[in-house]
């Protein structure tokens, strides 16, 4: 009775439509249009110089971002999970309650970004600078890592990767 009871439920999950990064919605974003709640799953977004665009609630996770100029996002809600920022710029972007967990955030420029209630845990943030950013607390970080080069608000440390 059980192994059929599993059987029926493999069988009723694998006929669900996968969740699939979407072409369509990747093509809006990296033409800088705004694509909130978009499925932009392992979206190539490296080199890219956009501004003011809204992919608030997005699915985000395991995107390549690296060596991007992003001022002006709405990342808010936005899951970023083990995506590569490395080396991105975002001034002035939202990250309110975003998923920011394992992702790689070396290099990165957070210039007056909001980081309230974003999730960094396993984030690595070594270089990057938080100096400025707001709404970025210890407890965030005590579940990060980086290193001496990471620039961080007055009394705020981050451990060691």
């Amino acid at each position: 009775m059980m192994k059929q009871f599993v059987t029926a439920a493999f069988l009723a999950i694998s006929l669900l439509p996968a969740a699939a990064q979407d072409a369509g919605e990747i093509a809006r974003v990296q033409a800088g249009q705004s694509c909130p709640g978009c499925n932009l799953f392992q979206a190539d977004l490296a080199y890219l110089d956009l501004e003011n665009v809204d992919v608030s609630g997005a699915r985000l996770r395991q995107s390549d971002m690296q060596l991007s100029t992003f001022d002006g996002w709405n990342l808010s809600g936005t899951n970023l999970s083990v995506a590569n920022l490395f080396g991105t710029r975002f001034t002035r972007s939202n990250f309110t309650n975003a998923n920011l967990q394992r992702a790689i955030l070396v290099g990165t420029y957070f210039g007056s970004s909001s980081l309230k209630g974003s999730d960094l845990t396993g984030a690595n943030i070594s270089g990057a600078d938080l100096s400025i950013a707001e709404g970025l607390s210890q407890h965030q970080l005590d579940k990060a890592c980086g290193d001496n080069s990471t620039m961080l608000p007055k009394e705020l440390t981050v451990p060691a990767c």
